[in-house]
């Protein structure tokens, strides 16, 4: 019951994620989420975002920002680092991964997401179709609604990561 949860790819950082090596594998879209995937809650676009967006432009990849959050938010970010977005998109219903997969003449054969929270932004990817990485929140101050379901999600990755070390199938 719980795997519907699961990432496909559990890492530390969006940073550290090799999109050169999944371009090559086919992949030419990412779908990211912003707070806490991309920068500290709130917080503006920073270089190191900017070169991530600049980089993954170069390789070749569309790119779009899908958040749950209102327009002046993920507008300012997106117009920063120079991608699409889709706010307000009420994660984790799959209709708005679909408009952004259709923006970027993608697929879910295609596409990746990145984000990290379980139950908005991987079940949501996941219920797409596409291949889901979740990332480790970057900052720990989070509004309480969230603060809530990192609770829950303990429980969900503690039983993905045993899984894991067991060789289980993800």
């Amino acid at each position: 019951m719980l795997q519907k949860f699961y990432p496909d790819d559990y890492v530390d950082s969006a940073y550290g994620i090799d999109f050169e090596r999944l371009y090559g594998e086919g992949y030419r879209g990412v779908i990211f989420d912003i707070d806490n995937t991309l920068v500290p809650h709130g917080a503006p676009a920073d270089n190191r975002s900017k070169e991530l967006f600049a980089r993954l432009k170069g390789l070749g990849y569309g790119s779009i920002l899908l958040s749950n959050n209102k327009e002046p938010r993920v507008k300012t970010f997106g117009d920063a680092v120079g991608a699409g977005y889709i706010y307000k998109a009420g994660k984790p219903a799959v209709g708005n991964y679909r408009k952004a997969m259709e923006i970027m003449h993608t697929d879910k054969d295609s596409t990746l997401f990145v984000g990290d929270q379980l139950f908005t932004d991987v079940w949501g990817a996941k219920k797409a179709g596409m291949r889901t990485f979740l990332v480790k929140p970057i900052h720990p101050k989070e509004e309480i609604q969230i603060v809530f379901k990192r609770r829950l999600e303990k429980i969900v990755l503690f039983f993905y990561l045993r899984r894991q070390r067991s060789g289980g199938v993800k």
